[in-house]
């Protein structure tokens, strides 16, 4: 991923979810960790999707794990250090544009 391509909104969501969670989170836990600290209930095929693009963009490594319940081998997925600058130059971006912006927290204006 070069510098000049940013993060959409929920690929950030995601692999945010991924890097509170920790390495070896699947798509069902990191569905999880969204819906709990945003309270957006997206869908669960919405999230594998993301995660494959993020894959595929060399953010995230996913690798197949046995499940402990003797079911289905899971994909477990991992934060690679390009993903975390990704962030890291996504929310420095954010917050250039919020300082600029004239708008206080709380939704009053400077």
């Amino acid at each position: 991923m070069s510098n000049r391509e940013y993060l959409g909104e929920f690929e950030q969501v995601v692999m945010l979810a991924l890097a509170r969670l920790g390495d070896g989170a699947n798509g069902v836990t990191i569905h999880q960790e969204i819906l709990e600290t945003t309270g957006r209930d997206v869908s669960i095929p919405a999230v594998y999707v993301t995660l494959k693009r993020l894959e595929k963009k060399g953010l995230v490594s996913a690798r197949v794990v046995a499940s402990p319940e003797g079911g289905r081998a899971k994909r477990a997925y991992t934060l690679r250090a390009e993903g975390k600058r990704a962030l890291s130059r996504s929310r420095a971006m954010m917050e250039r544009l919020w300082k600029g912006a004239g708008i206080r927290v709380g939704g009053a204006s400077r």
